[in-house]
């Protein structure tokens, strides 16, 4: 049996899967100011009664480093950056501890500059004597020769007790993403930790242990002994949870809408041909640009429980959230409320309801039930605008999906998708709205769970070589090995695939469920008075996001829906 977990801003719902069917559904109140409650009380729920050994593994999705990060909820993190000559990293600054240090390495993992160790070392008795236990380190080529980075990790050991550099996680050039995915990663470490540290030994202390997975950005999922080194990949997992609850019902022949309505954000997101589109550089967090490889997602400020005001005679929904609707017990109304006014609510008070409405009729000059309309059409309308604000920005550029690039490629959606809590009340007004077909899926309000559930690993890996100085590395592996001059573009693939595979392994996937293909491949010859001296090589490759493969029969039958693809 498998465990799914969706951690939102406003419900935690969990799953128990196994036998080819939902086993138990659990959905309980979160509590943002103690998360680990909230989740304990989930996994009682799913477990109680059942034999420690009858639980295979957990797949847990959290806002957790999200939310942290948008509320400014981090610790003070130490940040030391080397860059050498040309852009200067004092333009990045980021965090009231931020140093600049002497030393560079040059594009072809060349050192040009050393570090001098007396500088890193006075940086270290500054941190002990502000008390800042966790730091980052950056070089900015330290993609092509870590050197630089390992140096500053080994010297501020003495005084942090987690160092992230910055080559550990991402492979791509970009130095002020790197900066601040460094930055991230360090800033919610301790957060995460004590959060899933919590969730093992709750399970340990029920005899349950088993694998705990974490689901990322991208889909995918990856262990949580490897999510402590890289807790910046569980950013946007929520809405990466949203993406995989709605892959089943998504057409292989059409563009989907995804639009999953919870009770503090609704998040969008758009399949090409059942295709979940890829950020092509990295997500976007409370305005800070990071490497963390991200499904394309958009979260706006609306959901079933956002607050509802009428402002200099205008109707408002959203974007705050001040706790559940006056129908569960809130001291606001909702459109949750307005949900129950036209008789659409579930267990809750409905007189509670329409009193929290009557005010607000009363503004608006028109009856309750008038305005609990207003109300529902105003939060689709917002919904259905922010959506196509989103296709319309795609469109601007090329299209990238888990597949492939799909240039020249324009989005058009021919089917939307939804799912949350709301998800049946909302879609006939999203229909009439945008005059495309629009369905609720099946078990709308666990969907989250179910696809967290069911994710699979995913995993990259970049390989540089450079035939002249006789070396291939992966600096994001700890790898270098001699080559010789014969050593092509074909044989770094090779090699890079069996780094993916050990890795994917090692990070908790099953040899079957290792799907690989190839991001990048590029290769020129390096000349010096008129001879080829050498190659340089580049090559990237990654597994698809996706469902487990031992899982796709067990989710169609959960899903009443068509087969599943091979991979996304």
């Amino acid at each position: 049996m498998i465990i799914g977990l969706d951690v939102g801003g406003t419900h935690t719902d969990g799953v128990l899967i196994g036998n080819g069917a939902i086993l138990r559904q659990v959905k309980v109140a979160t509590d943002t100011g103690n998360l680990f409650d909230c989740v304990c009380a989930c996994l009682e729920k799913l477990t109680v009664d059942l034999p420690p050994k009858a639980i295979r593994r957990a797949v847990l999705s959290t806002t957790l480093t999200t939310n942290a990060i948008a509320e400014g909820n981090l610790e003070k993190i130490g940040v030391v950056v080397s860059a050498g000559p040309g852009i200067d990293p004092a333009n990045f600054k980021i965090g009231s501890h931020y140093f600049c240090v002497s030393g560079s390495i040059d594009h072809r993992g060349r050192e040009v500059q050393p570090l001098r160790e007396r500088e890193i070392e006075e940086i270290a008795d500054i941190f002990i004597a502000d008390n800042i236990r966790r730091a980052a380190v950056i070089s900015k080529f330290s993609v092509r020769n870590p050197k630089h980075e390992l140096e500053m990790a080994r010297i501020l050991a003495r005084s942090c007790e987690v160092v992230i550099p910055g080559h550990s996680l991402s492979a791509t050039l970009n130095f002020p993403r790197r900066i601040n995915t460094a930055w991230l990663s360090a800033a919610v470490h301790p957060l995460h930790k004590e959060f899933f540290e919590a969730v093992r030994q709750s399970l340990k202390s029920k005899g349950v242990e088993i694998p705990i997975y974490v689901l990322k950005a991208d889909g995918g999922t990856m262990s949580f002994e490897a999510s402590l080194m890289a807790p910046e990949q569980t950013i946007f997992s929520g809405p990466a949870a949203s993406v995989l609850g709605a892959l089943p019902f998504a057409s292989p022949d059409v563009d989907t809408l995804v639009l999953d309505i919870g009770g503090t954000t609704t998040d969008i997101a758009v399949f090409a041909r059942r295709a979940p589109l890829l950020e092509p550089l990295g997500g976007e967090v409370a305005g800070s640009r990071t490497l963390v490889r991200a499904l394309k997602t958009r979260s706006i400020a609306l959901g079933g429980d956002s607050c509802v005001d009428v402002i200099d005679a205008e109707l408002r929904v959203g974007p705050r959230r001040l706790g559940p609707a006056m129908a569960y017990g809130g001291g606001h109304p909702t459109p949750t409320d307005a949900l129950f006014v036209l008789g659409k609510g579930g267990k809750g008070d409905l007189e509670a309801a329409r009193r929290g409405l009557r005010p607000i009729a009363r503004n608006l000059g028109v009856s309750i039930e008038d305005t609990a309309l207003l109300i529902l059409d105003l939060a689709c309308a917002k919904i259905v605008g922010a959506a196509r604000e989103m296709v319309e920005e795609i469109n601007l550029r090329p299209v990238y999906t888990v597949k492939e690039l799909l240039s020249g490629y324009r989005v058009q959606p021919a089917e939307i998708v939804v799912l949350g809590g709301p998800a049946p009340h909302f879609a006939p007004r999203i229909e009439e709205l945008t005059g495309i077909q629009t369905c609720a899926v099946p078990l709308w309000h666990v969907a989250n769970a179910i696809g967290a559930a069911l994710a699979r690993n995913t995993s990259e890996v970049t390989l540089f070589a450079d035939t002249e100085r006789g070396l291939a590395l992966a600096p994001g592996e700890e790898f270098s090995r001699a080559v010789g001059k014969d050593f092509d573009l074909e044989k770094a693939l090779c090699l890079a695939s069996e780094l993916l595979r050990a890795k994917c392994i090692k990070a908790g996937a099953s040899e079957c469920e290792i799907d690989l293909e190839v991001v990048e491949s590029n290769q020129f010859n390096m000349v010096r008075d008129y001879y080829t001296v050498g190659r340089n090589i580049r090559v990237q490759v990654q597994t698809r996001p996706g469902l487990i493969s031992e899982c796709r029969d067990l989710a169609g039958s959960i899903f009443n829906c068509c087969i599943l693809p091979d991979a996304v």
